[in-house]
């Protein structure tokens, strides 16, 4: 099958060149795909994106150049439009899966930064035995960061809906208790409508004077004015987030053009209790390799369908999501 990748970096050419041992003629490119490059996938059978905004418009462009396919290189599938894929017959699929545990060491990660103040020494550290950590959201990315903290010594207490009681050393507390008991908070849950600036100015009054946040999940579940605010008057102490935890996202890698065309980052990123990441939660080369694999996968699953074979081809990394048409078949990572 003839594809091509954009946003290509080029840590990840060795890592797609493993996966597919010469098996698709895969032409990777750096440029972002937009109206523009979409001419490199003239010819082609599919594309493989990050996080391109594969609107109406360029997915009908795609479509006149004869592409049938499209993978993301990521779990979300916001930034393509699948009504428009959906319109001109033009198949989706993700990343379903990776593991949790990359995403969970770097939420902890920024905590320990925060707490033992690593980029401010004239401040004193605060030790993390004994604290109570406030989890909103078990998957398994929130699971992850429980065990990590339950080992530190840390008294863990959990919010979700679906909570199983046999997470050992993790007690269930109503949300106005995990807001109000917490010294440290981490967010693990999917954006919906009902958790859409879940944490605002109403949560932020709940707080212990100088509770630390992280966020390694979706931006959209903070008001970051409310955090601003909240930052100012000292009822949260610490800031921490991963650049896709940022709520006006959606990709920065260059905080220094971002901070011209985006006040509201520059806040943040001028604020001494804050600790921002670019887009690394995932970024290990465990995780590289593995997202590689899926998008081969993928690859060699469409050519089996197109040569009348539907038997699904595995590289040994577990099941594969393709996208028919509903969103809600996306398995999150956590």
């Amino acid at each position: 099958m003839k594809a091509v990748a954009y946003s290509v970096k080029p840590f990840e050419k060795e890592f797609l060149a493993k996966a597919n041992q010469k098996k698709h003629d895969i032409t990777l490119i750096s440029n972002d795909l937009n109206v523009d490059t979409a001419i490199y996938a003239e010819g082609k059978d599919a594309v493989i994106v990050l996080n391109d905004d594969v609107n109406d418009p360029l997915i009908d462009q795609l479509a006149k150049l004869g592409v049938k396919y499209i993978a993301t290189r990521s779990t979300g599938v916001s930034h393509i439009d699948l009504q428009a894929a959906a319109k001109r017959k033009i198949k989706i699929a993700n990343a379903p899966y990776y593991s949790p545990l990359p995403i969970a060491e770097l939420a902890v990660g920024l905590a320990l930064a925060l707490g033992r103040q690593i980029n401010d020494k004239d401040k004193a550290d605060f030790n993390f035995y004994g604290k109570t950590v406030g989890i909103i959201g078990l998957g398994k990315i929130g699971q992850a960061v429980a065990k990590i903290y339950t080992g530190m010594g840390c008294n863990v207490i959990a919010c979700d809906p679906a909570f199983s009681p046999a997470i050992a050393n993790v007690k269930k507390v109503d949300l106005k208790r995990l807001l109000s008991s917490s010294h440290i908070i981490s967010l693990h849950l999917p954006l919906t409508p009902d958790t859409y600036h879940l944490i605002n100015r109403q949560a932020f009054d709940r707080l212990k004077q100088g509770v630390m946040l992280i966020n390694t999940s979706s931006g959209d579940l903070i008001n970051t004015e409310d955090a601003l605010t909240a930052l100012k008057s000292g009822q949260l102490g610490g800031f921490g987030i991963d650049e896709d935890a940022y709520e006006k996202e959606p990709a920065f890698e260059d905080h220094e053009k971002e901070r011209e065309k985006d006040l509201l980052l520059a806040r943040l990123t001028d604020h001494p209790n804050v600790l921002v990441t670019a887009h690394q939660a995932y970024l290990t080369m465990e995780t590289v390799q593995s997202i590689a694999y899926q998008m081969v996968n993928h690859l060699d699953q469409w050519q089996n369908e197109q040569r009348g074979r539907f038997d699904r081809a595995c590289a040994g990394i577990g099941d594969l999501e393709e996208l028919k048409e509903p969103i809600t078949q996306i398995r999150h990572a956590g």
